[in-house]
C-alpha cells in the first residue's frame, strides 16, 4: 500500500488532530466485473435473484433496514 494519507484537523475543542485522508485508489471500475458476470449459467442467477428478495420482501427472514421485532 502507498504511502497514507494524513490531515490535520480541528477537533469541536480546538484542538489540532491528524487523521488518515483518503485511502481508495483512483481509477474506474472494470465494466465486465459485476454481480452477472461472476454467476456461470442462468439458474445460478435466478437463485441469486430469489434470495435476495426472499432476504429484503419476506415475512420470515429481516432485510437490514427491518426491525426483528416491530416497534
Amino acid at each position: 500500500m502507498a504511502e497514507e494519507k494524513k490531515i490535520k484537523r480541528k477537533k469541536f475543542d480546538g484542538e489540532e488532530v491528524e487523521i488518515v485522508g483518503e485511502t481508495y485508489e483512483e481509477g474506474v471500475p472494470d465494466k465486465g466485473d459485476n454481480w452477472r458476470s461472476k454467476m456461470e449459467n442462468r439458474e445460478q442467477m435466478l437463485r441469486y435473484l430469489k434470495a435476495g428478495e426472499r432476504y429484503w420482501f419476506s415475512d420470515d427472514w429481516y432485510g437490514s433496514e427491518r426491525r426483528k421485532t416491530p416497534a
